[in-house]
């Protein structure tokens, strides 16, 4: 029996949550935007994501289960604090909260040195982004906050980058758009 590959789910959850967000942070939408951001959270980012995770078990994928499922589990608790439990939090205790994600996703950016080079570019992208945003919440510098959104973008465009190689390559059995060999 064939399994599904369940990583272009998770990486279009995360892609377009992750695409959706970074547009308000970077300023091109308001946050009256916010709203349409945290209905991804919870059904594509957070629900969808954390499905493919749980799936890449199955096929003994460590890395994509860890990821999958530590991605969705943040886009709910995003998606939880904004709606219930921000006021009152200062911002510092934010940056600190994405300031951990940073160093997770650092980790995880040494762990995809094994794997293909779209995935090492993806996860090298969202630690800076993670960065930035950390910086922006723990220094109160806007402009910070503003290019960490332009980067979650450019971190959205690459894993919806490699979630339609992963889906285009196997439909069509061969290599039409190459995401580099593993190293």
């Amino acid at each position: 029996m064939k399994l599904a590959n369940p990583a272009p789910l998770g990486l279009t959850g995360f892609a377009l949550t992750t695409a959706v967000l970074s547009m308000v942070n970077a300023g091109l939408f308001p946050g009256q935007a916010v709203p349409m951001v945290l209905a991804s959270a919870f059904a594509f980012g957070g629900t969808a994501q954390f499905f493919a995770g749980l799936m890449e078990m199955p096929r003994g994928n460590t890395f994509g289960f860890v990821a999958f499922c530590s991605y969705g589990a943040f886009w709910w608790t995003y998606g939880l604090f904004v709606l219930f439990f921000a006021d009152g939090v200062p911002g510092e205790f934010v940056g600190w909260w994405l300031l951990l994600w940073g160093f997770f996703t650092l980790m995880m950016w040494f762990a995809s040195l094994a794997l293909n080079r779209a995935l090492q570019a993806i996860f090298l992208a969202l630690w800076i982004t993670f960065f930035l945003l950390a910086i922006k919440d723990l220094t109160g510098i806007g402009w910070i906050g503003t290019i960490g959104g332009y980067m979650g973008i450019v971190t959205a465009a690459l894993a919806f980058y490699l979630a339609a190689a992963e889906i285009i390559n196997e439909a069509h059995g061969r290599t039409i758009l190459p995401i580099g060999a593993k190293a």
